[in-house]
């Protein structure tokens, strides 16, 4: 059944089209219409199967399960009822102010550790605030969305596009705060304030709830202290690894993996409980989605574009700049940020040395901004979505693609834009 050559591009870019307006139209689930069309390019010989898996990116797999298990184990001890009610009582009750508190709180942890882990741990809290104040938790939700992308932009380890610059680039830790910490706090109070105007009416509870809100006390949520003081230790562990995992030339996903087993081995906690709390319909939407997304890498329509794109700016900076931010932040909304990076990568590098450009950090920013802003745009833009979109729908929320995107693209590009103004006045003139 393999198909050779030129039709070998037309097939896997049929397959990806085909997936993603099923996707969009939400006929059928978005994991299965995923694994399907991941399936399909291996069956049509587009990928063999050995390539298939090495198109997975187990990295982001292996982070989202150890993260998974445990949280999924800490919130036995009663430790994510204790915040919520901490937080409830630190805004008052205030369902618009505990959406801004978990909004700033969610974009700083972004920065500091990572996207995924951070919605992992700030998702269930939501939930449990949402809960007490009987009010709908997915404004709260998407405000969480939203920061968490635009607090992972400000540093190295904050998203996985700055982790590849990073990499490529030998651009440090500090390199990122300094350059790109400034714009992100102004594009995360914007976001911030916007949503405060969007959600001002929805996010409305009855005095009576704030009162016993204030009323309650936070240690009495805590179901086991053993349990909590278990997890609380293993916790800082895995933040620990995640600030120097860099240093120590570990993945990500072997720090949490490695706090998951340590966790189950000093909790006897049982396996099967624990491997509940995986978000098993998200680890195979990657799965396939990453299987797609390699078949259009490996017949070279990814390059082609980015490179046809780069093209059409001669060279020139600024244009170059303003290009690779708008298609980076456009092409992440739709398309999985890290392998258009990956290409995009090693693109903008012959053009520095082919055209003579002495400086290309201007770029670097340009690519980071687009691409980690970008994910904002779609509920399939970033790992992050997908994560809290899956962990919602477990408890009977769900969003639309197109719904989602009514609100959130039109943020992105609000993003992008300050972006656009920040770039041009100190980086690409």
């Amino acid at each position: 059944m393999s198909v050779e050559g030129n039709g070998q591009i037309i097939f896997a870019s049929a397959v990806f089209l085909i997936s993603y307006a099923l996707i969009i139209s939400e006929q059928i689930h978005r994991t299965a219409v995923a694994l399907s069309g991941g399936m399909l390019v291996i069956i049509g010989g587009v990928l063999s199967q050995e390539q298939a898996i090495e198109a997975i990116d187990f990295n982001t797999i292996g982070l989202l399960v150890g993260m998974m298990v445990i949280v999924g184990i800490a919130r036995n001890s009663g430790l994510f009822e204790y915040l919520a009610v901490s937080a409830a009582k630190q805004s008052k009750g205030d369902p618009i102010k505990i959406m801004i508190s978990l909004a700033i709180i969610t974009a700083i942890l972004s920065a500091l550790l990572d996207n995924v882990t951070t919605v992992l741990l700030i998702v269930p809290i939501t939930f449990s605030i949402a809960k007490s104040l009987e009010i709908n938790p997915m404004p709260i939700l998407f405000s969480e969305i939203m920061a968490s992308n635009v607090g992972g932009t400000a540093t190295l380890i904050g998203d996985p596009p700055n982790i590849m610059i990073g990499s490529a680039t030998g651009l440090g830790f500090m390199d990122f705060v300094v350059n790109l910490a400034p714009i992100i706090v102004v594009i995360l109070l914007v976001t911030v304030y916007l949503l405060k105007l969007l959600y001002r009416k929805q996010l409305v509870t009855r005095e009576e709830l704030k009162v016993n809100i204030m009323k309650m006390d936070p240690s009495s949520e805590i179901k086991n202290s053993v349990l909590l003081k278990k997890s609380l230790f293993v916790i800082a562990l895995v933040i620990f690894g995640f600030f120097i995992h860099q240093y120590v030339h570990l993945e990500s996903a072997t720090v949490a993996l490695s706090g998951a087993a340590l966790l189950l081995l000093i909790t006897r906690e049982d396996p099967e409980h624990a491997l509940i709390a995986v978000e098993w319909p998200v680890i195979f939407f990657f799965a396939g989605l990453f299987i797609l997304v390699g078949a259009l890498e490996h017949v070279g329509v990814i390059e082609w574009i980015a490179l046809e794109s780069l093209k059409l700016t001669g060279g020139a900076m600024l244009p170059t700049g303003m290009l690779i931010l708008w298609l980076s932040a456009f092409a992440s909304a739709f398309v999985d940020n890290i392998p258009f990076v990956a290409t995009m990568i090693p693109l903008i590098q012959d053009m520095g040395r082919l055209g003579g450009i002495p400086d290309l950090n201007p770029l670097w920013w340009s690519l980071s901004l687009g691409a980690c802003l970008g994910g904002n745009g779609t509920i399939i833009g970033a790992s992050a979505n997908v994560v809290v979109v899956g962990m919602a729908e477990k408890r009977g929320y769900k969003w639309t693609f197109v719904g989602f995107m009514k609100v959130a693209f039109p943020l992105m590009i609000v993003s992008i834009l300050i972006s656009t103004v920040y770039l041009y006045f100190f980086f690409l003139t």
